[in-house]
């Protein structure tokens, strides 16, 4: 088994030989994460590996994620292949929302605007008005609904439930979840919270409300990143896949991170902490990764119509941070 100085190597040799440059998300395990910060690639959340891309000179773009994320960069990157680890790498919340249903579901409410989570498919952004991300969900529905925009909203229901909770918006939700954060035990983690009473709760939304409830910290990976950072306690109790205490670590190496629990009554896993297709990212899957069935292949028809949702979140984006800025 080669070493990581060993396997860095020929990665470097690789991306240098195929003009690459790795996209990964915090989700995948530390390795990976580390051999991209070592290539200058980049390890972000989904918004940031979306707009990555764009702004880089090489030909040619690896993604180091689920396959939603590499059909994003393509969208966003036409001019330039784009690899995934593994192209059976899914994502339950891109499952549960095929395109033709979905479709038909937003026929019935003609009088909507379409806002889309970022995990779901090519085809299911191209029916989108609006494609987002966690990181900017509440201010963009805060922003429609002060249009007097009625939205359906898909395919995270609980993240969709914490938006209206925020935002008091319109909003007629898909029914879908992500395997990993729906696990989550809202009476274990008040047990844990007794235990380690010294603690920050930091929480994705899209776990369940009674989860939430309970955070100190509720936001997207890069805001539970920044919390864990900004912490004063000396225990992170986290509600999210578990390969992101890789970056919170480097930042805070003096504090103890734990997974929220995901055993308890009615669990149906032992540990749930982990997404399964994100496992399935690996180095070896790196050094192997230059084959056709690993390519992302996109119609250009759904191309074309995705990226205007897409764009539009990032312009959205990029006028916030302009807007804070003056």
């Amino acid at each position: 088994m080669n070493s990581y100085k060993e396997n860095l190597k020929q990665i470097k040799q690789l991306l240098k030989k195929n003009d690459a440059k790795i996209i990964a998300h915090y989700y995948v395990n530390e390795t990976i994460q580390k051999i991209t910060e070592d290539t200058n690639g980049c390890v972000s959340d989904s918004l940031q590996m979306a707009k990555f891309g764009i702004n880089q000179k090489e030909s040619c773009l690896i993604v180091a994620g689920v396959k939603f994320m590499g059909e994003t960069a393509k969208i966003l990157n036409p001019e330039k292949k784009v690899y995934v680890l593994d192209i059976e790498a899914t994502c339950s919340l891109d499952l549960s929302c095929p395109a033709d249903e979905f479709s038909e579901f937003c026929k019935q409410y003609p009088d909507r605007e379409v806002v889309v989570y970022a995990n779901t498919s090519a085809d299911v952004k191209s029916i989108a008005d609006w494609v987002v991300t966690s990181s900017m969900a509440v201010p963009l529905i805060t922003h429609l609904t002060s249009q007097g925009k009625k939205i359906i909203w898909a395919p995270d229901k609980y993240l969709g439930n914490y938006i209206i909770d925020r935002t008091g918006a319109d909003m007629i939700l898909w029914d879908g979840s992500c395997i990993v954060h729906e696990e989550y035990k809202t009476q274990s983690l008040k047990k844990m919270i007794q235990k380690y009473q010294d603690c920050d709760i930091l929480v994705h939304p899209e776990s369940p409300r009674s989860i939430i409830q309970l955070a100190d910290t509720v936001g997207s990976t890069t805001d539970l990143i920044k919390a864990s950072k900004k912490s004063n306690h000396k225990y992170i109790i986290v509600a999210t896949e578990k390969n992101i205490f890789y970056q919170m670590k480097k930042l805070s190496p003096n504090k103890i991170f734990l997974e929220a629990p995901t055993e308890g009554e009615g669990a149906t896993c032992k540990s749930c902490g982990k997404c399964p297709w994100m496992e399935m990212n690996s180095v070896q899957k790196i050094l192997n990764v230059f084959n056709k069935k690993n390519e992302i292949i996109l119609d250009k028809n759904i191309i074309s119509k995705a990226k205007i949702p897409i764009n539009k979140m990032v312009s959205f984006q990029s006028n916030q941070l302009t807007n804070r800025a003056s």
